[in-house]
């Protein structure tokens, strides 16, 4: 087969993406503190962004738009807006105080020691702390101990390989081939870190953990200790006709055992977690204000932006700039100009699809989620003119704060469960609010199989199967039947 050149005409079509346009879709979809934090990489970047800030009087300075260039007054000079402030020289000068010892000469702290130096108090920034983690808190009880240089090693490589849950992960072979040390050493340094605070660390497993805090707690021969070490299956099923039967003894002290056991905590690291609560903060408000509802952005913490007077005049006919120096500052000017109008119709977009949601959800906002309706990207697309996949990046990572309370914005869409006697349709998260009403309203010694469950909905005319019972019930984190039910002695 011989190879050869030919020309050929083809016309197709097909969508380019532009810079422009992929920062404007990626602006749509990122979080309020992920906006924030662009905006300011974007103001590091691109010189001709600035920051608009308050004047005096609590008006904003010019700003600059998409489709205005005008020109931007100078802002007044720092000794027009502060005058001039002469400290007059007394018997104490400024100069004579020691800045730099001022923290810790100038800021007395309580002596427990009377008649001490107080060149011998600590430092204001000895005694800031933080909450220590799990490793740490180990790690600060193992400095107590009188250890070898070894000993000191392999404890730390133990404590270093405590999970979460505060479980050791490696076995003694493991410990003393990395270590280099013998397993009897490895053995004991496990055996002082377990006896160390939290009860029950550095176990292998539930079981092991809570022996270990019932023989810190003396109670190393009981009946507790008997169930958790020979019968935690029954326990865990709560199978307590079984474990009476299988101890011997009675119901009374059988009782009196599991109180105990409840009582403990089976994963003690927890407590020591260092993970950080992340706080929700609204993107859009929605107030009732008489009949209507009013929607607010929050713009708080945003920069409001701006193009820089001092670069645009630089721009001039008259101005000495060279043609690079020009050309430069015109592409950086451009990509200012996109970034505001991006941010600004981001803004737009955010707002028209709330306004959407608001309409379509009105019950729920009036009387709470028992009336959410259902609801898919399509119905808030087609009602305010917009493709389906530019919805779905407005809700991502979005929050709404409503006289409800606060949800994504995501939560208002749901799926939709047919009625048995055809009226309207119920979402999935009224159906889920619904299963917990029943749940929380069910005899705990006699709870609800998933079977009853959907039964009762039957009752109320609510098409719902076993398993969507079973699968909303695992959404909720609802246990099953079995783990729910209550002694009954």
């Amino acid at each position: 087969m011989a190879l050869e050149l030919r020309q050929q005409l083809k016309l197709s079509q097909q969508l380019v993406m532009t810079p422009q346009l992929q920062q404007a879709i990626k602006l749509l979809q990122l979080s309020r503190l992920e906006l924030a934090a662009t905006v300011q990489q974007e103001i590091e970047q691109n010189p001709l962004l600035e920051e608009i800030s308050l004047s005096l009087d609590g008006e904003d300075d010019s700003s600059f738009t998409a489709d205005s260039l005008e020109t931007l007054p100078e802002p007044p000079s720092f000794e027009e807006i502060i005058p001039a402030v002469k400290i007059e020289e007394t018997d104490f000068s400024l100069k004579e105080i020691d800045w730099q010892d001022y923290a810790n000469e100038y800021e007395s702290l309580p002596s427990f020691k009377s008649g001490s130096d107080s060149e011998e108090l600590p430092s204001r920034l000895d005694i800031l702390v933080k909450k220590p983690n799990l490793q740490t808190h180990l790690q600060w009880q193992l400095g107590f101990a009188d250890l070898t240089t070894e000993e000191e090693e392999v404890g730390a490589y133990v404590i270093g390989n405590l999970n979460r849950d505060g479980f050791l992960e490696v076995d003694l072979e493991a410990i003393a081939q990395e270590t280099g040390c013998s397993e009897d050493t490895a053995q004991a340094m496990v055996r002082l870190i377990q006896e160390m605070d939290p009860a029950g660390i550095a176990a292998r497993s539930v079981r092991e953990s809570l022996l270990l805090q019932l023989e810190r707690l003396e109670l190393a021969d009981s009946l507790s200790s008997v169930i958790i070490r020979d019968h935690i299956h029954l326990l865990e099923n709560k199978n307590y006709a079984a474990i009476i039967k299988a101890v011997s003894r009675p119901k009374e002290e059988v009782q009196a055992a599991i109180k105990v056991i409840v009582s403990l905590d089976p994963y003690p690291g927890r407590a020591f977690s260092d993970e950080e609560p992340q706080y929700i903060v609204p993107d859009v408000y929605v107030y009732k204000m008489d009949d209507e509802y009013v929607i607010l952005l929050n713009d708080e913490g945003l920069p409001r932006l701006k193009v820089s007077a001092f670069y645009k005049d630089a721009l001039k006919k008259d101005s000495s700039a060279s043609d690079a120096t020009k050309d430069y500052i015109q592409d950086k000017m451009k990509s200012a100009a996109w970034l505001i109008k991006s941010i600004q119709q981001r803004q737009r977009t955010i707002y028209r699809v709330v306004e959407s949601i608001v309409k379509f959800q009105r019950d729920f906002f009036e009387r709470g989620v028992a009336h959410l309706k259902p609801l898919i990207l399509r119905d808030v697309a087609e009602d305010i003119e917009m493709h389906e996949s530019t919805i779905s990046r407005v809700t991502s990572n979005k929050y709404l704060h409503s006289p409800q309370g606060t949800y994504e914005l995501k939560y208002f869409f749901n799926s939709s469960i047919e009625r048995e006697d055809g009226g309207d349709a119920m979402s999935s998260a009224t159906i889920k609010n619904r299963l917990k009403q029943i749940v929380q309203a069910e005899d705990p010694r006699k709870p609800l199989s998933d079977n009853a469950i959907a039964d009762i909905f039957k009752k109320e005319n609510i098409k719902l199967a076993r398993r969507t019972v079973a699968k909303y019930r695992e959404q909720l984190n609802i246990l099953p039947s079995k783990f729910r039910k209550e002694p009954n002695y």
